[in-house]
């Protein structure tokens, strides 16, 4: 496998900023102290491998149906995470819906299965403290992450904080990164498996996730505003598949349900 120059330098860019991310989440200056950087790595390492997972589940799968597809691009950004995420860009036509539902699911299923694992581990190292007013970021939660959480910790007692260990910080954003893809509109993930499952009343399923995403955006946390208007822009509805008229079997069905339920307890109403 040739790795594209491009693709390996954003990579190789994505995995310095990564770094850079985890490290100034330990309260430390990597321009200061270089020679830290290295712990940056627990953040860095278990994050790049769940964003690498899903991104290469798509890559494989769209292999398998010999759709022309190119390696993953990852983005490095000025953030506290140290990358907007990654994606693939395929160059051929999807054929039919099964097509479409494997190389949807594929990506989030690969990525939700390293991403549990990482939380286990985190959390086991995240510690509970008395819950105090300071600097920090205060995070939501969804519904699978509350319950891994409830495995590791029990119930945690009132007036008590979590602070998360980076590696739990990473499967964090693993999951949102999960359900953000899982959407139902548009050419997002969620979109192709909404598509596949619902074939045209997908868009039905995409104006109300829209109306949801406006008033968690009002109520709740404002970021959901400027998704909104991204992804009416970017198109509420998934264009046809070639064949559009062939069906999708019982297993693609189960797997689309499933994917979808994934999308459910992955997604943080309040995520900040």
């Amino acid at each position: 496998m040739k790795i594209p120059p491009v693709n390996l330098i954003l990579f190789v860019i994505t995995l310095l900023s990564t770094l850079v991310a985890g490290t100034l989440q330990q309260g430390i200056n990597p321009l200061d102290h270089p020679w830290h950087l290295w712990k940056g790595i627990p953040f860095s390492f278990t994050l790049l491998l769940i964003l690498g997972c899903h991104e290469f589940g798509h890559y494989f799968m769209s292999k398998r149906h010999r759709v022309d597809v190119t390696l993953p691009y990852f983005i490095p950004a000025p953030s506290f995470i140290g990358t907007f995420g990654a994606f693939i860009k395929m160059k051929s036509p999807i054929m039919d819906r099964r097509v479409l539902l494997d190389i949807g699911a594929a990506g989030p299923l690969a990525g939700i299965i390293v991403a549990i694992p990482v939380l286990f581990v985190g959390l086991a190292l995240s510690e509970v403290v008395p819950e105090a007013a300071g600097p920090g970021i205060h995070l939501g939660t969804s519904i699978l992450f509350s319950f891994i959480n409830w495995i590791v910790h029990g119930f945690m007692p009132e007036n008590t904080s979590l602070v998360l260990h980076p590696i739990a910080f990473s499967g964090w954003i693993g999951l949102l990164v999960t359900s953000l893809n899982l959407i139902p509109v548009g050419q997002l993930d969620g979109g192709h498996i909404a598509y596949a499952v619902f074939g045209f009343r997908q868009r039905n399923v995409a104006r109300v996730m829209m109306v949801i995403l406006l008033v968690l955006g009002i109520a709740g946390w404002s970021g959901w505003l400027v998704w909104a208007v991204l992804l009416y822009f970017m198109g509420l509805n998934h264009p046809p598949v070639v064949y559009d008229q062939i069906p999708l079997d019982r297993k693609r069905k189960v797997t689309g349900w499933i994917t979808l339920i994934v999308f459910v307890v992955t997604f943080t109403p309040i995520p900040f």
